[in-house]
């Protein structure tokens, strides 16, 4: 399998899930796969409170030692960032890469925040065949950056860490993108910690589980030098206090232990889906039933027209074709509650029975 180089009137890499709800009214959000019914009381009260403080400078350190100990790594392995996103454009702006190459389908913005940059990136397509796993793939040698999520968004596949682990060489940066993985239950294939896989950057998310999307805070995890190399291209200040104070609640072991609990939750109510779903076969809709995040990828002939018949019947899809690798019959959902998620395959029903 090669590598796709740019081209123009490809998909829209800046396409994601919250353009599907922008403006919406009483519509329920399958789109974005931030956790529902978040951040908790607790966490708004804890972010609330850090706004006495906002005369004063933010001071990260407290954060960074809070991180690092969580992921059992000393504070200079640890960056914090506005988000992943930011964590994206740092990547492709401060480190010296010649040949990147994303491993798709999979988050657009890595791709387009180093094409923004100037890279022409290469493409490693993961086929439906093949379940999207890495089985049968092959990253080109050459290639000195390599991006791949972990469990991947929108496949909702989890690879193993055994296999990804395989994709590191001397000289190469390895970029796994693990924004979901404290949505899998004991996060088993996670790499965010390990210390002995040579060019190993792994960055994490808060915002997903704890419904923070609006406030921006994630992390990376590196070597220290690529650490300070990614630092050195961060404005000064760029996490709010306020987003400071939730990445070190949001680490506690009250928080982790709430943080699995809802991992086990989103479990049991994507099976509950996946099941459901199976219902539609017959008009053709099949999901990938390999899935381990907080969302589920599934095709389905019309899968345009469906979407604006189903989001008619108040329910928001994304869309799958600004995905490489996929085209216009594929759409991501979201994992909701039991409730909800029977109220969408009522809509389903009508839909494609009528």
């Amino acid at each position: 399998m090669h590598p796709h180089t740019d081209h123009d009137g490809g998909p829209d890499l800046r396409h994601h899930g919250d353009a599907e709800v922008r403006g919406a009214v009483g519509v329920t959000d399958l789109a974005v796969n931030v956790r529902a019914d978040t951040p908790p009381a607790w966490l708004k009260r804890h972010i609330a409170a850090s706004l006495d403080g906002l005369a004063a400078y933010p001071d990260g350190r407290a954060a960074r030692t809070a991180v690092a100990a969580r992921h059992g790594v000393a504070p200079e392995r640890v960056l914090l960032t506005s988000g992943a996103a930011e964590a994206f454009v740092l990547l492709a702006r401060a480190l010296k890469v010649r040949q990147p190459v994303v491993v798709h389908p999979q988050f657009t913005e890595p791709e387009a925040a180093l094409r923004d940059a100037g890279h022409t990136v290469g493409r490693v397509l993961l086929r439906e065949e093949d379940g999207f796993r890495l089985a049968g793939a092959t990253v080109p040698e050459e290639a000195d950056l390599v991006v791949i999520g972990n469990p991947t968004n929108p496949t909702s596949v989890l690879h193993r860490a055994a296999s990804i682990a395989e994709l590191a060489r001397p000289g190469r940066v390895l970029v796994v993108d693990e924004a979901f993985m404290d949505a899998v239950p004991g996060e088993r294939e996670a790499l965010a910690g390990r210390t002995d896989v040579p060019g190993l950057v792994v960055l994490r998310s808060l915002t997903k589980t704890w419904g923070l999307a609006g406030l921006r805070i994630g992390y990376v995890l590196s070597d220290p030098e690529t650490i300070e190399s990614l630092a050195a291209a961060q404005p000064l200040w760029p996490v709010s206090s306020p987003a400071l104070a939730a990445a070190e609640a949001c680490v506690t072991p009250a928080a982790l232990a709430e943080a699995s609990e809802a991992a086990l939750r989103i479990a049991a109510d994507r099976a509950h889906l996946l099941r459901g779903l199976r219902e539609f076969t017959h008009y053709g809709v099949r999901a990938v039933e390999d899935a381990e995040g907080s969302f589920i990828l599934l095709r389905a002939p019309g899968a345009s027209a469906l979407r604006e018949r189903l989001r008619e019947r108040g329910f928001a899809l994304r869309r799958g074709d600004t995905f490489p690798g996929l085209g216009d019959e594929w759409l991501r959902v979201a994992v909701r509650d039991r409730g909800t998620t029977d109220r969408l395959l009522g809509a389903l029903r009508a839909v494609l029975g009528s």
